[in-house]
């Protein structure tokens, strides 16, 4: 049994179907806050995906019309206010690292995000690899409305590299509400599909990254990951090493072979 298979969830959904698995964030009755609970599980979570060779990509979505509204303000902010430093800096070290978590593991990750997108549901969509949303979405990074700092959970280094540093610092000085077709246009969101699709969409690019050469799919998140701290000749250095190595895997040799006879390439993710 394969580590996400063993895996088991209490606080959040979890289903793998062949390849994929999706995490579902299923508290419907609350637009699918986050608690002190289900952040826990969800960085246990990533973490062992981290360790699943047969789990080759992820879904990150919410149940029943919403992704998450964040934080729950009564299971999370109100106990956060009896807290002292020592245990506020647990809570948020640990919430970071389920970001961590979540950019570590080596499978692509497709945030489906239809409805409420807010505070701490904003962070598990923008920590994702891919977001699919819906016209619908309200994707809001509304700390500042609690009178906390933007700078949660890696927003401030992350979201300027997905929406570009003015607009980032926009929503994160506001707290407004970026509506799916801004979002779409401003490049959180990759594509708008209709709500009633959004399970069906988000599960076929899943389902098609998983199909992929998974050797090489973690290579280009890590290396996406690092290159930022990088300069240009560093990059295209650390590039070359990185394309060797996938140049060793079965899956290259497998792809050439594909091709010599006109067929196409079934990858085994070694």
């Amino acid at each position: 049994m394969t580590a996400l298979a063993a895996f088991t969830a209490e606080h959040v959904g979890l289903a793998i179907d062949g390849a994929v698995a999706t995490v579902t964030l299923d508290r419907p009755e609350r637009k699918n806050p986050l608690t002190f609970d289900s952040y826990a599980e969800l960085l246990a979570l990533f973490q062992a995906a981290a360790g699943d060779d047969a789990v080759k990509a992820l879904v990150v979505t919410g149940a029943e019309g919403n992704f998450s509204s964040g934080g729950d303000v009564f299971e999370i902010i109100g106990p956060l206010l009896d807290k002292d430093t020592k245990g506020l800096l647990a809570f948020t070290t640990m919430t970071g690292n389920l970001v961590k978590a979540m950019r570590g593991c080596p499978q692509p990750i497709v945030a489906a995000i239809d409805g409420v997108c807010a505070g701490a549901g904003a962070i598990l969509a923008m920590a994702s690899d891919l977001r699919i949303g819906t016209a619908r979405a309200r994707i809001a990074f509304l700390f500042n409305r609690v009178g906390l700092a933007g700078c949660d959970m890696g927003a401030c280094a992350m979201l300027p590299r997905i929406v570009g540093q003015g607009r980032a610092a926009e929503l994160l000085f506001t707290g407004r509400t970026l509506g799916g077709d801004e979002a779409e246009r401003w490049g959180f969101l990759n594509r708008l599909v209709e709500p009633e699709a959004l399970a069906d969409e988000s599960a076929a690019l899943a389902a098609s990254l998983a199909a992929g050469p998974a050797f090489a799919n973690a290579m280009t998140k890590r290396m996406l990951e690092m290159e930022w701290a990088m300069g240009v000749n560093a990059a295209i250095d650390a590039e070359a090493v990185a394309q060797a190595l996938c140049m060793t895997t079965a899956d290259f040799r497998r792809a050439f072979e594909a091709f010599a006879a006109k067929r196409k390439p079934v990858f085994e993710g070694n």
